[in-house]
C-alpha cells in the first residue's frame, strides 16, 4: 500500500512532514483533511488521542505527531536526505534542536493565532505581550546557536522543524533586525526546494490566516 499523509497544505505541522517526504522524493498520497472528505477527517480524529493531523499511514501502521512521522520515515523509507544523523551524539543534538523549534517557536506562534481565533477583532494584548517576549528570547537564543550550525543544502529533522515554525512565527512577530543570522537562516530555508514547494501549495489558503497574511514570502 502507498504511504498516505493526512493533513492540510496550510498547516505548519503538516509542512514539517511534507518537507521530509519531498526532500527524499518518497512516493505518497496526500489526503487533505477538512475539505469535503469525511473519511479523511474521521481517520485523523481516531488516529491519536488529540485527533490532530498530520498522520501517516503505511499499510497497517499509523503514526501521528510530525516528529514521530519523520523518525518513522528515516527508519522505514530512507532516501538521500539525512533526516536523522547516524552519529548518536549528533542525533541527540538534532532531536534537541527539533524540540527548540516546536516548543519555543511553533507553540507560542500558535498561541497568538488561537487567541485571534477565539477573540476575532479583539485579541488579548496581555497574551501578545507575553508571547512576543517568549519569541524574542527564543529568536536570540537561536541567533547565537546559528553561529555554529552549518546552513547546508541538505534537509534533516532540524530543517523540517525550523522552516514552518519560522515561516509563520515571522508573520506573527517578525524576527528582529538584531538577529541577522536568523533572518538569513529563514530565507535560506524558504529557498530550499521542498520548503518552497510547501509555500506555494499553501498560497491559496493565505486568506484564512487569522492575523492577516503579510504581502511577502
Amino acid at each position: 500500500m502507498t504511504l498516505a499523509l493526512y493533513g492540510h497544505p496550510f498547516s505548519s505541522y503538516t509542512w514539517k512532514a511534507l518537507i521530509a517526504l519531498y526532500a527524499n522524493g518518497t512516493p505518497f498520497a496526500f489526503r487533505v483533511v477538512g475539505e469535503g472528505s469525511p473519511e479523511h477527517d474521521a481517520f485523523v480524529a481516531n488516529a491519536g488521542p488529540g485527533g490532530k493531523f498530520p498522520v501517516l499511514r503505511d499499510g497497517d501502521t499509523t503514526v501521528f505527531e510530525a516528529t514521530s512521522i519523520i523518525e518513522y520515515l528515516h527508519r522505514n523509507h530512507p532516501g538521500p536526505a539525512p533526516l536523522i544523523p547516524a552519529d548518536p551524539d549528533a542525533a541527540i543534538r538534532t532531536r534537541m534542536w527539533d524540540r527548540v523549534f516546536d516548543l519555543h517557536i511553533m507553540d507560542p506562534m500558535q498561541e497568538i493565532v488561537l487567541d485571534h481565533i477565539r477573540n476575532p477583532g479583539n485579541p488579548d494584548p496581555a497574551v501578545r505581550e507575553r508571547i512576543e517576549a517568549r519569541l524574542d528570547r527564543a529568536y536570540r537564543w537561536i541567533e547565537a546557536w546559528l553561529e555554529t550550525y552549518p546552513q547546508a543544502g541538505q534537509i534533516s529533522l532540524v530543517e523540517c522543524a525550523a522552516a514552518p515554525s519560522l515561516f509563520y512565527a515571522d508573520w506573527v512577530h517578525p524576527v528582529p533586525a538584531d538577529c541577522p543570522r536568523l533572518q538569513a537562516f529563514r530565507a535560506h530555508l524558504l529557498a530550499l526546494p521542498p520548503v518552497a514547494r510547501c509555500v506555494e501549495e499553501a498560497r491559496p489558503y493565505r486568506h484564512y490566516f487569522p492575523l492577516g497574511a503579510p504581502d511577502r514570502d
